[in-house]
């Protein structure tokens, strides 16, 4: 292909001043298609896009799966939960979890029992400010205030001053460039986990066969596999975080998910 007929189509798409973000977009795809960017870098830019559309709400961790520390918690439970979430950022609740006290940083754990044994542990002498940000903030400022701020945790209210959940620096970027995994990640975590609030967490890569013989049911239907397959086919699109489907009696609700894939599902057990 020529680089003059790359020239016409652009003159094409843009024998006026593009007007919408589609109009962007059939720039860069067609960009793509000539070699002149990568799908990889393509993928990102549409990304970039995104955030400037993308509230908190949309990728915020809801408030009942946060993982947070009661201010009062002695340092010996605190060190295992720390450990087991495999989280770096804590926020920190007074004498009800409404009272959000500030936020704590798993490496200042360090100086208690490596520096000095002898440090007696008080909670409050390592608490950092809490950000609070509403659930309609975009994306897009949200990411600008993180770097002025130098912060990667922000705590997300409702229009009543309610908490309904967190967002990290880390939310914000995985919709710039997709799924930001480590070793505490997804692949540290069984197939299928029940947690505290009756609800189950189950890997979108989980089989059916393994699905149907934990919960004693009947989810195959022939087409798919795994149950992120079913989730995905059932709602007839790739979805985003917080997006549900109901299928048979169990309730799936999407935790994790990027460009191209479903990660983590939540799962309503049938009563």
């Amino acid at each position: 292909m020529t680089n003059d007929s790359f020239v016409a189509r652009l003159k094409k798409i843009f024998s006026k001043y593009p007007r919408n973000r589609e109009d962007i977009l059939n720039f860069l795809k067609l960009a793509t298609n000539y070699e002149l960017l990568e799908p990889n870098t393509l993928s990102m830019l549409e990304g970039v896009l995104d955030v400037q559309e993308t509230r908190v709400k949309d990728v915020m961790v809801p408030r009942l799966q946060m993982i947070t520390i009661e201010h009062d918690l002695p340092l010996n439970k605190i060190i295992p939960l720390v450990s087991k979430s495999g989280h770096s950022r804590f926020p920190v609740t007074g004498e009800t979890k409404d009272e959000m006290l500030g936020i704590i940083l798993a490496k200042d754990f360090l100086s208690y029992g490596f520096n000095d044994p002898t440090k007696v542990f008080n909670i409050r002498d390592i608490l950092r400010p809490t950000v609070f940000i509403p659930e309609s903030k975009r994306l897009n400022v949200l990411l600008q205030d993180f770097r002025l701020n130098r912060s990667h945790m922000a705590i997300v209210v409702d229009e009543y001053g309610r908490i309904t959940g967190l967002v990290t620096i880390e939310d914000v970027l995985e919709q710039i460039v997709g799924e930001i995994e480590d070793e505490h990640d997804i692949d540290s975590i069984p197939s299928i986990q029940p947690q505290n609030d009756g609800t189950y967490t189950v890997k979108a890569l989980a089989s059916i066969e393994e699905f149907d013989e934990y919960f004693s049911c009947d989810l195959h239907d022939g087409h798919v596999e795994t149950i992120g397959g079913i989730v995905m086919r059932a709602m007839g699109h790739l979805p985003i975080r917080g997006e549900y489907v109901v299928i048979g009696t169990f309730k799936f609700t999407v935790l994790r998910a990027d460009s191209r894939r479903i990660h983590l599902l939540s799962v309503t057990r049938p009563c």
